[in-house]
């Protein structure tokens, strides 16, 4: 018996040794990461942080200023303006979006592609996601040649459809802007829930629906009952991350509006762009990057919780 059991003991501390050594054989392969990620994200958010309590045009040596950039920011009228502008963005790019997003995926997966095949849903479903691999710069201009006043051709067919009278400066009027670039964001936008979801549908066991069928649930009870309920983590991952897509969108707003007109469409990304490069207010820039990155990391965090506790509920 001792014999046994020091054998066995001596395996279970060999297997232990061997696990050990092939650990720090994976832990190799994380350097590369570690060290790109601390090259492109820690150190310069650490950069930012530190700028962001000092007076700095970006030539020669920043003065250290304490908290007068961040007593400055909150007593700013376009900062604020600002995220009260992202909060319409959020409903744009995050709300809107997901909604829609899980209707449509539930109706290709659960009637066009029983009813028309796999491919015409896989089709359309590219087709909802092509927006998201194009350019941003490249659908910008796009969408700016729709909307222009003169010749753009959402105001040409108002006027070949006798509706000449609802044709508007989209872009240029400070009223209509940031709708319209929230227009162009959910259409922008809608790719991804659609695909997160249709991924979602595919692991739903089909015996739920059979079942749900035989006892006589209709399209819209099992969408509510089964589709909304099984694929929930999909749903947080959608929110948080288009929630955090709109809170740091920057490039639609740059090519489209430059934050005009009037500071219609000013968002907090553009807003530290701004006093980045074109007004030489580095440290004030850095303050206005720094609370976005905090708000961006609590929202997170909150979405996390929230999708931990729906687990546990389970």
């Amino acid at each position: 018996m001792i014999a046994a059991r020091l054998a066995e003991e001596r395996k279970e501390s060999a297997m232990a040794s061997k696990t050990k050594t092939a650990s720090r054989g994976y832990a190799l392969y994380l350097i590369p990461g570690v060290i790109a990620s601390l090259a492109v994200i820690v150190v310069p958010l650490v950069m930012t942080v530190y700028v962001s309590f000092t007076k700095w045009t970006g030539v020669g040596s920043p003065r250290w200023v304490g908290f007068d950039n961040y007593t400055r920011l909150f007593q700013d009228t376009l900062f604020w303006q600002s995220f009260g502008h992202i909060g319409l963005l959020i409903l744009a790019m995050a709300v809107i979006p997901t909604l829609v997003g899980l209707f449509l995926a539930a109706v290709l997966f659960d009637y066009v592609a029983k009813n028309f095949g796999d491919r015409w849903a896989g089709a359309l479903r590219s087709g909802y996601y092509l927006p998201q691999v194009l350019p941003v710069a490249v659908t910008g201009i796009v969408w700016g040649w729709i909307l222009h006043p003169d010749y753009g051709a959402l105001n040409r067919i108002f006027e070949s459809i006798g509706l000449g009278g609802l044709t508007r400066n989209w872009l240029g009027d400070p009223d209509y802007a940031l709708y319209s670039v929230m227009a162009v964001m959910i259409w922008f936008q809608l790719g991804y829930p659609i695909v997160m979801f249709m991924s979602g549908l595919s692991r739903v066991d089909p015996e739920l629906y059979e079942a749900a069928d035989l006892d006589g649930a209709s399209w819209w009870q099992r969408f509510r009952k089964i589709t909304v309920y099984m694929i929930r983590p999909e749903f947080y991952v959608v929110m948080i991350t288009t929630t955090i897509a709109a809170l740091k969108i920057f490039g639609q707003v740059f090519v489209l509006t430059r934050g005009g007109p009037s500071n219609s469409t000013l968002v907090p990304s553009y807003f530290a762009y701004k006093n980045f490069f074109e007004k030489a207010q580095v440290g004030y820039g850095s303050a206005i990057s720094t609370v976005l990155t905090v708000l961006i990391i609590v929202l997170a965090f909150v979405f996390l919780r929230l999708q931990h506790r729906a687990e546990e509920s389970k």
